[in-house]
């Protein structure tokens, strides 16, 4: 046997016995339950005078949505059909509630016929009889509802380059679930209050990739990134609680039920929620422009920001050979509306070659910013401008640039470029700029010649502070 055969037998054995230890992601213990954004505000709720029993028998998935899949039919369903189990979970933790057994319901009966038929013909030890069970708790309030409906893609975009076999994209998709609960009087059968919400269910993917020839007949081909999806199940929960915070507070507002102390009204969690309804009540004439729908977050929250970046920056001109030199831009930023905000920036750095010339610029501008991810952590955004800058060139060649003798020092320049921004914390976040700044004149360089005027490109980044949110 060649002692190539055999290395390459022993590598795959190697390989094999590493493969049976590798694992891309480390394994995990069980853990208690998540909890969702807003079951700390349920858990919150000022006390009730007292607490109500209610009854749930069944808290049904009424979508009739499957899951959807890009690759063919798919019959598991989009949406949990443990929602049951979920709203009482919630009646019982806002401690406004005492939920009673009727899901199910035909069990807990047999179970009692059989201890009731035990305690008829068994006695106790000193022979007396066994005492009868306790009537069943029966409830003044009925909860019906549930999840009416699941919508995909109520929203999809994203945004992708590549250059030289070099490139990247991102992928961003929102579905939405929707709540509705009402309750019953099992008196009278009359409706006594319907509240319902809403929940947006989030995924984004972003990829990343290199496929370039380094070499003739070497192919270099290299592929990474990940997906995050916010988990269904969570999001129903979290419609679910909202729900039933949404129906105590409005059981109040409306007389159904009292608080145990009135000056409760005045607590963080109801004025918070007060808060929140009253600005959907104003959003709602966003809702047809909205590609998200009515939220919270379609109303205009202005931004004033401060920010500080540092740039490399590269001239584009006569001369062939540019050198990268760096620059400080710091900016202003005004929000205006969620979509679009006015950033006034000041820049000053150098730009030149290695054997002609060298140039401190030197710019005031006004940029327009689009926001193409306002509502997410990671946004996207395209700039675009024009101000006014000032360059004093120096000849490094010994030659002599022939300017134009009405040279006042200052030109106008256009910019356009696109940038994004991860927020670290909601006042805090980290910003990478590429744009390039257009000055109207042939002269940056200290030469007029060809059909293209000169410009530089900026890579920057960064931090903005927010002083409002």
């Amino acid at each position: 046997m060649r002692a190539t055969n055999v290395t390459y037998i022993l590598l795959g054995l190697f390989l094999t016995g590493c493969s049976t230890n590798f694992h891309a992601m480390p394994r995990s213990a069980a853990t208690v339950g998540k909890q969702s954004q807003v079951h700390e505000d349920l858990v919150s709720l000022p006390r009730p005078n007292e607490p109500i029993v209610v009854s749930v028998y069944r808290f049904r998935d009424q979508t009739g949505q499957y899951k959807y899949s890009e690759t063919g039919t798919n019959w598991s369903t989009a949406v949990t059909q443990g929602a049951t189990s979920m709203l009482i979970k919630a009646l019982d933790d806002s401690g406004w509630f005492t939920p009673v057994e009727r899901e199910g319901l035909s069990n807990l009966l047999n179970e009692r016929k059989i201890i009731a038929s035990t305690r008829e013909n068994y006695t106790a030890d000193d022979g007396s009889r066994l005492p009868s069970l306790p009537p069943l708790l029966y409830s003044g309030i009925l909860l019906e509802g549930g999840i009416i409906s699941y919508e995909t893609n109520t929203f999809a975009g994203g945004y992708g380059v590549r250059y030289f076999g070099l490139g990247g994209s991102q992928q961003v998709r929102k579905d939405e679930v929707t709540v509705y609960l009402r309750a019953v009087s099992t008196q009278t059968g009359r409706i006594l209050k319907t509240v319902y919400t809403t929940k947006s269910i989030l995924s984004e993917q972003i990829d990343v990739g290199l496929y370039r020839y380094v070499k003739v007949q070497r192919l270099l081909e290299l592929e990474t990134g990940y997906s995050t999806n916010e988990p269904p199940n969570m999001c129903v929960l979290e419609a679910i609680e909202k729900a039933v915070q949404s129906l105590v507070i409005e059981g109040v507002l409306d007389g159904l039920w009292s608080l145990a102390d009135n000056t409760a009204m005045d607590s963080p969690v109801i004025k918070a929620y007060l808060d929140e309804r009253d600005r959907e009540y104003r959003g709602i004439e966003l809702l047809a422009r909205e590609p998200g729908g009515l939220s919270s977050a379609s109303v205009v929250r202005p931004s004033v920001g401060l920010g500080v970046q540092a740039a490399v920056q590269q001239y584009a001109g006569d001369y062939p050979d540019p050198d990268i030199k760096s620059g400080v831009d710091i900016s202003i930023r005004r929000g205006m509306t969620d979509h679009f905000s006015l950033a006034f920036t000041g820049g000053w750095g150098k730009i030149g070659d290695s054997e002609n010339f060298s140039t401190t610029v030197s710019s005031l501008e006004m940029r327009g910013m689009v926001h193409l991810l306002p509502y997410s952590r990671f946004n996207i955004f395209l700039t675009g401008g024009g101000g006014f800058m000032n360059y004093d060139a120096e000849d490094i060649s010994g030659n002599e640039f022939a300017r134009r003798k009405d040279y006042a020092g200052w030109e106008p320049v256009l910019s356009a470029g696109a940038g994004c921004e991860y927020f670290l914390h909601p006042r805090l976040g980290i910003i990478f700029t590429v744009d390039n700044r257009f000055p109207l004149t042939d002269e940056l360089d200290g030469i007029d010649h060809g059909g293209m005027d000169d410009n530089y490109w900026n890579a920057k980044a960064g931090f903005t502070f927010y002083i409002t949110r």
